[in-house]
């Protein structure tokens, strides 16, 4: 055996171990909304060494990378029978992005891929890569995911080669190992990413939170997080597209917004995560927030704090795409606890736990963003003088 070979396999293995098996800890004290932890849950660590090396000798002497793996980041997540599984999104280093299942008895440490990641069927128009999945165990009784499947712009001119075409793809599963894969969804719109669908029938058809864009990049016209509806999931189809929640001026929504995961069922209504992209002298930058919809009619909000509920905080700022967190993956566990899986700058994914009680505080009791620096001055005032009688009896 090539002792070469040998040694820096063995290294490796037990690197690799040591990450799977390392502990993490929540930052005290945190804001009182969810509390963040030491370590991201998943990295381009935890991708198994089988999937990069070549394990046979007489072929890779060197025991030489052979299919590196740049980023592990954006998951779906779900819980079955008490565990919990992320369906991340793994950016080899050609670019590409592909599925897999990482699998962990507590949901914030000890996270591992399975053996094979997730086999995707294509459609008759093959996707040149697929990223960012939401889970969503549906009444219907099928696990659907739900991602953006992305093709070269065919209007594109002569060596314009980074136009691109971004559509809701869509497949089904009931153990995550096997899945089905169904059409596209169509809409109206020239683009839609971010398509989440919601938990319940509505009026006895699929409902759908979508992301009208005009182009790859640009929003253009596109208003905010939409709202349609199809008879059928099979051929998906919505032909009436509603915004819910608009972009606004000088927010952090003010260049787009999308629907994070899928929404959370409160008795105080649905509560979502979604995401809002405010432009910099840095360029984009990515935080969380949270709203409330009705109860009844998921696409009426009813209450929506001011401000971001997470930002991206030290090394989270760091990374392929840096300033940026971005979330489609939710666990609301039957106990009332939330487990929030975001990814950090395309590199990463972490995890903030809290629950739905606090959840619910934050929205329903967070002000509004009043829209102007005055008005804003005069509702953190508000705050200190009740604060300064409280204290002064």
């Amino acid at each position: 055996m090539n002792s070469l070979f040998e040694q820096r396999k063995q290294a490796l293995e037990r690197e690799y171990e040591a990450l799977i098996h390392r502990k993490n800890e929540k930052l005290a004290p945190g804001n009182g909304i969810y509390d963040r932890y030491r370590y991201p849950v998943l990295t381009a660590g935890h991708a198994p060494l089988i999937w990069k090396y070549d394990f046979n000798p007489g072929t890779n002497p060197y025991f030489m990378e052979r299919l590196g793996v740049n980023a592990v980041f954006n998951p779906g997540a779900i819980e079955l029978d008490g565990r919990f599984y992320l369906v991340a999104r793994v950016e080899g280093a050609d670019r590409k992005s592909f599925f897999a299942v990482a699998e962990s008895e507590s949901g914030t440490e000890g996270f591992r891929f399975w053996d094979r990641p997730v086999v995707l069927p294509e459609t008759e128009d093959p996707d040149i890569n697929v990223y960012d999945m939401r889970l969503v165990k549906h009444e219907d009784g099928w696990i659907y995911g739900l991602f953006c499947t992305e093709r070269k712009d065919p209007a594109a001119p002569a060596g314009d080669l980074s136009s691109a075409v971004a559509q809701c793809g869509i497949a089904r599963t009931k153990d995550l190992r096997s899945w089905e894969r169904l059409a596209d969804l169509k809409t109206k719109s020239n683009q839609q990413r971010n398509v989440v669908l919601h938990p319940e029938f509505i009026d006895g058809q699929y409902a759908f939170y979508t992301r009208p864009q005009d182009g790859f990049i640009d929003t253009g016209s596109g208003g905010g997080i939409g709202w349609g509806l199809s008879a059928s999931i099979e051929q998906a189809v919505i032909e009436n597209e509603v915004i819910i929640d608009r972009r606004h001026y000088h927010t952090i929504k003010e260049v787009k917004n999308g629907q994070g995961p899928a929404p959370i069922k409160t008795p105080k209504g649905w509560l979502h995560i979604a995401h809002g992209v405010r432009g910099t002298a840095a360029g984009l930058r990515y935080v969380l927030y949270a709203f409330l919809t009705d109860l009844n009619e998921p696409h009426k909000v009813t209450h929506s704090p001011g401000g971001h509920l997470i930002a991206p905080e030290g090394e989270e700022r760091i990374g392929d795409v840096s300033n940026v967190v971005f979330s489609n993956g939710v666990i609301a566990r039957d106990n009332g606890d939330v487990y929030l899986y975001y990814a950090s700058s395309d590199t990463r994914c972490h995890v903030a736990t809290t629950t739905v009680d606090q959840l619910l505080d934050y929205v329903l009791h967070t002000p509004e963003d009043p829209l102007r620096s005055y008005a804003c001055v005069a509702q953190r005032m508000a705050l200190i003088d009740n604060n300064l009688q409280l204290m002064n009896g």
